[in-house]
């Protein structure tokens, strides 16, 4: 189920991700470098079943390892410390995070090729567009 989101993809649009970093509680400056950012994901899935997201951009890589239905500690790139657990639900990868009281959500999903992330904080929707790269 998670092959389909396996391989490096080139962010195409972004909209509304301003707002979704602000709902998150990220400072002026981050957001700042959120927005110029345009993070290249590279998704892969080990033997062990561990699937790898890496988001890979001039000005930042992070990168998680985390098994399906498994909650674990992550640190987000801008330096929260969460709790997150992803989950297969309808196709789409759904990832929740939870920290100091907050949760956001998270739904990856691909559609005609293209892999869309969306970005979840209350009533802000943020939709992140990406195409496989070559």
């Amino acid at each position: 189920m998670v092959e389909q989101f396996v391989g490096k993809w080139t962010l195409v649009s972004s909209e509304n991700f301003d707002e979704y970093m602000k709902a998150v509680g990220m400072s002026f400056a981050t957001r700042q470098m959120g927005n110029l950012a345009k993070p290249n994901l590279v998704i892969s899935v080990g033997d062990d079943g561990v699937i790898s997201i890496k988001a890979e951009s001039t000005l930042k890589t992070t990168a998680i390892k985390f098994k399906l239905n498994e909650e674990f500690d992550e640190t987000t790139a801008d330096g929260r410390s969460a709790r997150s657990i992803f989950t297969i639900e309808n196709g789409k990868l759904v990832q929740k995070q939870s920290w100091g009281g907050k949760t956001t959500t998270l739904e990856r999903e691909v559609q005609d090729g293209k892999l869309t992330a969306k970005c979840i904080m209350e009533d802000v929707v943020a939709v992140r567009t990406y195409e496989k790269a070559a």
